[in-house]
C-alpha cells in the first residue's frame, strides 16, 4: 500500500503494490469512451441492446432509490429519493428548473416575462402592472403545448391563454384566492399538482388545526376543482391535515383524444454525444423537438469530455418525428440511432454498469525526467510496469473511491463544501461557493466573480452564458427573491431536486474517501470484528447504483476475524445519511469524529426547508472491473496511430500477455501508447481504476 500526495477528496491509499507508470488521458476525445451496458448485460449501441432493453415492460423490475449520478460532469446515481415524504406529494412532479424558459421561448421573451412576474408579484411597484403579456406566435401545436406546460409550471401564478396561434399570459385569480387560505409554496406546488394530473396522485397541505379554516379550503377546491379532485381531512399522529387526490375519471380541460394518445407515446434511442454534458444535449433536444427537458428519461448521465453512448426515451415524440431532426441533432455533436417504440420510459439506474475504451498516452516510468523517453531498456521496463500493473488490478480490484468529477473541478470552492453548507442549513454561504469561479477568464467565471464582488444578481445573469443553466436559474431566483436567506432557499428550490441533492451527496462522498483511506491504512487488508458486510441474505441486495440501503448488515464478531470467513472484497464502508449503520470498531469512532470537525455532530441529514433528505447507503471497500483487455503500440506522433508492440489478447478468455518491445527502430522518436478496454458497475469510476493501475492521478 502507497500513499502520496494527491487531487482533492480522492486519498492516495492504494490496494495494490506495483510501481506503476506516468501517462496522460483525455488528450483527445476519442480517447475516452463510454458505451453503457444495459439491464440485459447488452451494450446499448448494438443492435442486440435494441431488439432487448427497451422492449422489456418496466414493470418486471423493481423500481430502485436513486438519483442522477455523474451530474454537472458526475451526478451518480445514489439513494436519496425520498421526496414525496418532503414535499407531500405522492409522485415526483418535475421541479420549476426542469424548464428552462430562454430554450423555450428565447432569451428576448424570457426576459420580458421575468419583468412581467417582478411587477406583477412587487407589492410595492409604483406602477400597475400590465394585465397580460404576449409570449408571441407559435404555429406548431407541439411548440404550443410546451410553452402552456413549461410557463404553468414554472410560474403556477399565472394562467396561459391561447388566441391562435397567439399565446399569453396573466395571473391566476384562482391561484391569488387559494394563497390567501395556505402559504404560497403550499399554492404554488398544488398548482402544479394540477397541472401535471398524474393519475391515482394526491397532494397533502401541511397540517392545519383551525377547522373552520380547513373548512373554507375544502369550499374553495370544491368550487373550483370539485370536477377533477377530491378532497378529504385526515388525522396522523394527533395532528390533521388536508388531502387531495385526483378523481379517477378526471380529466384535464380541453384535452382531447389526440392529446391523450400523444401522452402515451414514449420513443427509446441510443444517444451517441461528443464533448457535451448529458442535460445540455437533452435541453437542446427538447427545443428542437417542441418538449420539455424533463419528457427525456435515462438511466445515468455521462461525462462531458468524452464519446458516450446511452440509451434515452422521450415521450410524446413519435419515432418518425426524432428521425427527422437527425440531421440537427449532429450539427450539435449528438447522432441518434436505435431509435423505435416503447411503452414507458426509462428509470434512473436501470443499467448493469459501463464499457470503456480508454487511450493512455505518453507512458513513462514514475521519476523519469525526460516525456520523451528513450532506449530500448526503458521501452522494454515500461513494457514490463504496464503487464504488472494491469495484471495486479484485474486480481485486486482497486479501492472504490468517489471520482473527482464527483466534487467538481478547477473551482476554488468544490462541490462538497457547498453541500457542508446546504446540511448546515446556511443557505447564503452555499449560494456563495456555488458561485466561486473556475480558474481562468472565461464569461461564466466573469459572471459568478460579479456576483461574489456586487451582489447584484441581475447584471451578473446578464453576464452569465445561457449555456450555464444551473447558475442562471439561481440567479433569476436571487433576483426575484434577493440575496439574504430566504432569497438563497429560494434560489436553490428553483434547480431540479436531483440537483440539490448533488450537493450533500458530494459532501458525504468525501467523508467515504477518507473513511476507506484510513480504514486501508489503520486496519489493514482483512476483515476485523466490527466491520460491516453483507448479511448471507442480503449479500444480492445491491441496487442499480452499486450502492444499497438494504437493512440486512452483518457486523463481523471475533471469531469470524479470526476464522477469516469475510475478505477485504466483502466489507461495506456507510456513506453518512439518517438510515445507516456505522462500524463497530475504531472506524465508528472515526465517522464520529470526522462529522464532528465540520460541526455534523448533531446533524439529522434532512434539509427540510430544501426537501431534502439524506438517507445514506452502504458502499463496497473494493470494486472489480471484466472483461478486460489492453494493447500496448508504437506511435511515433503519440497521435493513437503507429505499429503494434504487443500482442492485443482482446477478450481472449482473460488471459493477459505482452511481449517486449523490439528496438529496430530508433527509440528516441517513439513514444508508448495504451489501449485499455473493460467494463465497470455503474457507480464505479474509470479514472480511479486507472489510478489504481498507473499510481497517479492520470
Amino acid at each position: 500500500m502507497k500513499q502520496e500526495s494527491d487531487a482533492a477528496n480522492v486519498p492516495a491509499c492504494y490496494i495494490s503494490n506495483h510501481e506503476g507508470f506516468l501517462g496522460s488521458i483525455k488528450k483527445f476525445i476519442k480517447d475516452f469512451v463510454v458505451t453503457e451496458i444495459d439491464i440485459n448485460g447488452q451494450q446499448v449501441n448494438t443492435a442486440a441492446a435494441d431488439t432487448q432493453a427497451h422492449r422489456i415492460p418496466h414493470s418486471v423490475f423493481p423500481a430502485k432509490n436513486s438519483d442522477t449520478s455523474k451530474q454537472d460532469n458526475n451526478f451518480q446515481a445514489t439513494q436519496d429519493s425520498d421526496f414525496s415524504a418532503d414535499c407531500r406529494l405522492d409522485v415526483t412532479i418535475p421541479s420549476p428548473g426542469s424548464f428552462d424558459l430562454s430554450m423555450i421561448l428565447g432569451q428576448s421573451v424570457s426576459d420580458q416575462l421575468e419583468q412581467f412576474v417582478v411587477s406583477l408579484r412587487d407589492e410595492e411597484a409604483n406602477e400597475v402592472p400590465s394585465k397580460e403579456l404576449s409570449l408571441g406566435s407559435f404555429t406548431d401545436k407541439y411548440q404550443r403545448a410546451n410553452v402552456h406546460r413549461a410557463v404553468r409550471h414554472r410560474f403556477p401564478f399565472l394562467m396561459t391563454v391561447t388566441i391562435q396561434p397567439e399565446i399569453r399570459v396573466r395571473e391566476d385569480p384562482d391561484f391569488r384566492e387559494l394563497s390567501q387560505l395556505v402559504t404560497e409554496e403550499e399554492a404554488e406546488d398544488f398548482f402544479r399538482f394540477i397541472d401535471a394530473k398524474v393519475r391515482d396522485s394526491s397532494y397533502t397541505f401541511y397540517p392545519d388545526e383551525n377547522k373552520e379554516h380547513r373548512t373554507a379550503v375544502h369550499h374553495f377546491l370544491n368550487r373550483r376543482f370539485g370536477k377533477l379532485v377530491e378532497t378529504k381531512s385526515f388525522s396522523d399522529q394527533e395532528r390533521t391535515a388536508i388531502s387531495v387526490r385526483l378523481r379517477e375519471r378526471g380529466k384535464p380541460k380541453k384535452r382531447t383524444a389526440e392529446d391523450r394518445k400523444e401522452e402515451e407515446i414514449y420513443t427509446a434511442f441510443t444517444l451517441c454525444k461528443e464533448n457535451l454534458e448529458t442535460l445540455e444535449a437533452i435541453s437542446y433536444m427538447a427545443a428542437t423537438l417542441g418538449v420539455l427537458p424533463s419528457d427525456f428519461t435515462y438511466a445515468g448521465i455521462k461525462d462531458k469530455r468524452a464519446i458516450t453512448y446511452q440509451s434515452m426515451v422521450v415521450k410524446k415524440v413519435p419515432p418518425q418525428r426524432l428521425i427527422e431532426k437527425r440531421a440537427e441533432f449532429e450539427k450539435r455533436g449528438m447522432r441518434l440511432s436505435h431509435v423505435h417504440s416503447v411503452s414507458e420510459p426509462l428509470r434512473l439506474g436501470r443499467l448493469q454498469g459501463n464499457h470503456f475504451d480508454l487511450v493512455v498516452r505518453n507512458l513513462r516510468p514514475h521519476g523519469a525526467a525526460d516525456t520523451h523517453p528513450s532506449g530500448t531498456d526503458t521501452h522494454n521496463r515500461l513494457v514490463s510496469l504496464v503487464k504488472e500493473a494491469v495484471e495486479n488490478v484485474k486480481a485486486r480490484g482497486f479501492v472504490n473511491y468517489y471520482g473527482p468529477q464527483r466534487f467538481g473541478t478547477g473551482q476554488s470552492v468544490q462541490s462538497d463544501q457547498v453541500g457542508l453548507a446546504l446540511l448546515k442549513e446556511d443557505m447564503v454561504n452555499a449560494v456563495r461557493s456555488f458561485f466561486s469561479p473556475e480558474e481562468g477568464d472565461e464569461p461564466h467565471s466573469q459572471a459568478k466573480r460579479h456576483f461574489l464582488q456586487t451582489d447584484n444578481a441581475k447584471e451578473s445573469l446578464a453576464l452569465m452564458p445561457l449555456s450555464k443553466a444551473r447558475e442562471r436559474l439561481m440567479l433569476r431566483a436571487l433576483n426575484r427573491y434577493g440575496t439574504g436567506p430566504d432569497g438563497c432557499a429560494k434560489a436553490w428550490l428553483s434547480l431540479p431536486h436531483s440537483m440539490r441533492v448533488f450537493y450533500p451527496h458530494a459532501y458525504c462522498s468525501r467523508v467515504w474517501n477518507e473513511a476507506v483511506a484510513h480504514r486501508l491504512a489503520t486496519l489493514g487488508h482483512i476483515a476485523r470484528q466490527g466491520d460491516l458486510v453483507w448479511s448471507r441474505e442480503g449479500q444480492d441486495k445491491l441496487d442499480d447504483s452499486g450502492e444499497s440501503n438494504s437493512a440486512q448488515i452483518h457486523v463481523v464478531t471475533h471469531e469470524e476475524e479470526q476464522a477469516g470467513d469475510y475478505t477485504l472484497a466483502q466489507i461495506l464502508l456507510p456513506m453518512p445519511g439518517n438510515t445507516v449503520k456505522y462500524p463497530e470498531n475504531a472506524m465508528g469512532s472515526w465517522y464520529r469524529e470526522r462529522l464532528a470537525r465540520d460541526g455534523l455532530e448533531n446533524c439529522r441529514f434532512r434539509v427540510s426547508i430544501l426537501k431534502l433528505n439524506i438517507p445514506g447507503c452502504y458502499r463496497p471497500l473494493l470494486a472489480n472491473l471484466a472483461n478486460l483487455s489492453y494493447e500496448l503500440q508504437r506511435s511515433a506522433n503519440g497521435d493513437g496511430g503507429g505499429e503494434t508492440t504487443g500482442n492485443s489478447s482482446r477478450k481472449n478468455e482473460g488471459h493477459l500477455s505482452v511481449t517486449a518491445v523490439e528496438g529496430k527502430q530508433d527509440p528516441d522518436s517513439d513514444l508508448l501508447t495504451l489501449t485499455l478496454n473493460f467494463d465497470l458497475d455503474s457507480s464505479c469510476y474509470a479514472t480511479i481504476c486507472l489510478r489504481e493501475i498507473m499510481k497517479c492521478d492520470p
